[in-house]
């Protein structure tokens, strides 16, 4: 093994991060030191180059750190006190950071976690390397079957949007209908989730036609071209003027939510996931529908990402991603930001 490695890294506040060599890292008591095979990007990471000093220390960031959130590879190392894997094992690496201490943590709720600001990826350095370090079993999923490849994006993407299709479960029944805006990377998860775990219609709404073809290819019965002042009317048309079940917003902007929130019919649910910002100005009598849950989250739990996993090496859901090198990187955040990719944006290292 080299004695280092190159990292895509946050060098420095309002910088745009850059691919720089750095030593290859070694595992700490109870910690196993993973290859990586392949490590998903996310638009957050994007944000993160655009975070002032001042509020990336306050939540207990410090440049510099190596970017990638979505990491999976195999085992080449192991910290003193680690058991139950070898060197070799295939293995993903839970996205969200958490404590595994606090009230929340020991209810299985880790993804309310106050001492989750920082993680891999974070703060902390990711998988944008040829190497990354992370405690083990708390936070390494071992796969079976799964090409590693392909299994990073199960662990936030795929992890995120299955937390909220897992909380809005009870509501689909045979002939309701679930709503997914935004088919982006979460959305298309979503829509499968929705497939492969209800009975739920799925209707997936985006202003990206490729995004639409992509959203029918995961299983959407309907797809709504664009978020626009007709939207929530023409949902309301595909469900006889009653309104969804079950609206998941992944975008989060003032149209989504605009378009949405009213489209929820009596007794559903609008799941808020994307971060865009949006405010919902309405008030709230007749502007909320009557008996609805509102609710609003990002992240997911570990359980999630192992409950994902398993669903995609049954084959259930599947992980469609883009690959690019590790020297393309700054390409493939381009093509992420454009709207331009199919799947999911992979880096691998390679050797």
């Amino acid at each position: 093994m080299s004695a280092t490695m190159p990292a895509y890294r946050m060098l420095d506040w309002l910088r745009p991060p850059a691919l720089v060599e750095v030593p290859v890292p070694s595992p700490g008591p109870g910690e196993v030191l993973v290859k990586v095979a392949g490590n998903g990007l996310c638009h957050s990471d994007i944000a993160m180059g655009q975070i002032p000093g001042e509020l990336g220390e306050l939540i207990g960031w410090q440049v510099p750190w190596t970017l990638g959130h979505e990491a999976a590879g195999w085992v080449a190392g192991l910290g003193a006190g680690v058991t139950g894997f070898a060197e070799g094992d295939a293995v993903a690496l839970v996205s969200p950071s958490s404590c595994g201490t606090c009230s929340f943590c020991v209810r299985g709720q880790d993804s309310a976690c106050p001492n989750g600001l920082v993680g891999r990826g974070y703060g902390r350095d990711g998988g944008l390397a040829g190497y990354v370090v992370a405690p083990a079993p708390r936070e390494v999923i071992k796969l079976g079957a799964l090409d590693p490849i392909v299994a990073g994006p199960l662990t936030d993407a795929g992890a995120t949007s299955y937390h909220a299709v897992r909380r809005v479960l009870p509501r689909l029944t045979p002939g309701s209908t679930a709503v997914v805006i935004g088919a982006g990377g979460l959305g298309a998860f979503a829509v499968q989730h929705l497939r492969a775990l209800s009975a739920a219609r799925v209707v997936a709404v985006d202003a990206n036609p490729a995004r639409l073809d992509f959203a029918r290819e995961m299983g959407a019965h309907e797809v709504l071209d664009g978020v626009a002042d007709t939207t929530t009317q023409e949902l309301l048309e595909l469900t006889n003027g009653e309104g969804a079940e079950v609206v998941l917003d992944f975008v989060g902007i003032d149209a989504t939510l605009a378009a949405g929130v009213p489209a929820v019919r009596s007794f559903g649910a609008y799941g808020l996931v994307g971060a865009g910002g949006g405010t919902f100005a309405r008030p709230w009598y007749g502007g909320l529908p009557k008996e609805a849950d509102v609710f609003s989250f990002q992240g997911s739990t570990i359980a999630d990402a192992h409950e994902v996993i398993a669903l995609a090496e049954a084959g259930l859901i599947t992980s469609v991603v883009d690959v690019f090198p590790l020297d393309r990187v700054a390409e493939a955040y381009e093509q992420l930001e454009a709207g331009a990719l199919r799947g999911r944006a992979v880096v691998t290292p390679g050797d």
